[in-house]
């Protein structure tokens, strides 16, 4: 099954936190915080969102920095995705 997201909604699947420190010391599950970093599964068209036009910024494969609680989180084909306004999200990250 395929994601198309509409008007200014984003598809993301966040990126793994780090397994160790780095100083050395391996997290635990619940010591791990929320990763904020994401990368960008699809991209919805844009255009008239709340009688504003919006253009899309980001673009698939894109790595985003986003809002730590934002967005509404589905489950397709087993992985978990994470579908949100690309108002939530903050940064493009570039390595």
């Amino acid at each position: 099954m395929k994601i198309i997201p509409l008007a200014d909604r984003v598809v993301i699947k966040t990126v793994e936190a780090e397994e160790t420190t780095k100083s050395g010391i391996i997290l635990t599950g619940s010591a791990k915080e929320k990763p904020q970093v994401a990368e960008v599964l699809a991209v919805g068209p844009g255009g008239l969102v709340d009688g504003k036009t919006v253009e899309m910024l980001v673009k698939v494969g894109d790595k985003v920095l986003t809002s730590k609680y934002s967005g509404t989180e589905v489950k397709v084909d087993g992985e978990e995705c994470t579908i949100v306004r690309q108002s939530d999200i903050l940064a493009v990250v570039e390595d």
